[in-house]
């Protein structure tokens, strides 16, 4: 398992519930470009949720492996099974896919119990 998988699938945090969105793009890809600065905008706005972008063209074995077929493809991962997925640059459905994703993760986080 290499490194970016084992970010993706499992994550650093063994103690609660690890969501991952993975942002696929390429650096020649103008819809990539144009929505980069908006899903960066969601990364420091969603600080629960691990935020990955990975370069098909630099991860082209790893990226190959998650049948990317169009750039941008954001994976949405919780506790590494993939739970939704969005092919494009569409803003309104990709905050619309994160707000969801964030509110479950809140709703299931472990509430502190009173003393």
């Amino acid at each position: 398992m290499s490194i970016w998988e084992s970010e993706i699938m499992m994550g650093d945090f063994p103690s609660r519930s690890l969501q991952v969105i993975a942002n696929f793009s390429a650096s020649w890809c103008g819809p990539c470009r144009m929505i980069s600065p908006f899903y960066c905008e969601l990364s420091e706005k969603y600080l629960s949720l691990m935020f990955l972008t990975v370069d098909v063209d630099e991860l082209t074995e790893f990226s190959s492996s998650w049948d990317i077929k169009a750039t941008p493809t954001f994976f949405f991962l919780k506790d590494g099974e993939q739970i939704d997925k969005l092919v494009g640059a569409n803003k309104p459905e990709l905050q619309k896919k994160i707000t969801t994703v964030a509110d479950t993760h809140v709703a299931c986080e472990p509430q502190p119990q009173p003393q």
